[in-house]
């Protein structure tokens, strides 16, 4: 049963080009672990940017910090020039939506029930008029099951509107997280990791979907390991790196710079010859993202699209096995 009431007015957006969201020195520690280490980062209105990096460089535990999961230890995030809270429905309700890593749908809810769950911070109702039931209950609840359908529309699931969520193929579960996020009428969305499991098709679709959701008047900030997507994706992207912001720029400056490619392989990148470097370039290019193919320092090659980790891994147990 559905509880849909009272529409709220949607946040105001910022000027064409201007600030939207600010992030300003932001630290992040837990105890005696520092995960995100003096952070700056600004998000413009009509912009998409990128946010990449090795596996533990604190890309997600910063868009928690942008998002009010966590209070920042130090710094401050503001929102069209304010001060965001640290309550995530709060900060949600301010105007900034945002989707998971792993997958968070009500499993046994409906594909546009879960959408309907987006649109609380929009609608406002008490307990008396839920139980009432009234007409201007009824007219708010159908105000939004028509925006819900708009939104299942626009993401290519209006068909399966009333499909429990938990029966989607995997990459339709992945589209109706970004829908139920869109629901609460938002002027900056975070993805994190919008494409992780998808095939090069559904990819290719994300990647439109995500322009078409920027032709809105959406802002986006977008946190992914394919480098092809990010690339061909962002206005803008900024390169965590053990927590710390290493450089940020365009798409070009960003696969040119040699301290990125060095991050990701794992090697120091002074003295490399030009060939070699060009090779680091074309691997990045093609999206080796956190998975890298080579630990070139110690000689070891990864199988293909396995995980740098466990290719880190492997190499130590070689290396103990030696001894």
């Amino acid at each position: 049963m559905t509880t849909i009431t009272k529409e709220q007015p949607t946040p105001a957006q910022a000027p064409d080009g201007g600030p939207l969201l600010q992030a300003s020195g932001v630290i992040m520690r837990f105890g005696g672990l520092t995960a995100v280490r003096d952070v700056d980062l600004t998000v413009n209105s009509g912009e998409i940017v990128g946010l990449i990096g090795p596996n533990g460089a604190g890309k997600t535990t910063f868009f928690n910090c942008l998002t009010g999961l966590y209070v920042p230890t130090e710094g401050t995030v503001s929102y069209r020039g304010e001060i965001l809270p640290p309550k995530p429905h709060l900060v949600t309700q301010a105007g900034v939506a945002r989707t998971f890593q792993n997958i968070r749908l009500f499993s046994n809810m409906t594909v546009l029930e879960n959408v309907l769950v987006g649109r609380h911070t929009r609608t406002r109702e008490g307990l008396l008029s839920a139980l009432i039931r009234g007409p201007r209950y009824h007219k708010a609840e159908a105000r939004s099951r028509e925006r819900a359908m708009e939104i299942l529309e626009f993401i290519g699931l209006a068909d399966k509107a009333d499909h429990l969520s938990r029966n989607l193929p995997y990459g339709e579960q992945r589209k109706l997280e970004i829908a139920r996020a869109l629901a609460s009428e938002p002027g900056l969305l975070l993805l994190d990791e919008p494409t992780a499991g998808m095939n090069p098709q559904e990819t290719r679709a994300t990647e439109e979907l995500v322009f078409a959701i920027r032709d809105q008047g959406i802002a986006v900030l977008v946190i992914e390991h394919d480098m092809r997507f990010i690339f061909n994706l962002c206005d803008r992207v900024a390169v965590l790196v053990q927590g710390e912001k290493l450089v940020e720029g365009t798409s070009d400056i960003v696969q040119q710079d040699e301290r990125v490619i060095a991050a990701y392989l794992g090697e120091p990148f002074e003295g490399a010859p030009a060939d070699e470097g060009d090779a680091a370039v074309e691997q990045a290019e093609a999206g080796f993202g956190a998975e890298a193919e080579a630990e070139a320092g110690a000689g070891t090659r990864a199988e293909a699209g396995a995980d740098a980790g466990i290719a880190a891994d492997d190499a130590g147990e070689e290396q103990e096995n030696d001894r």
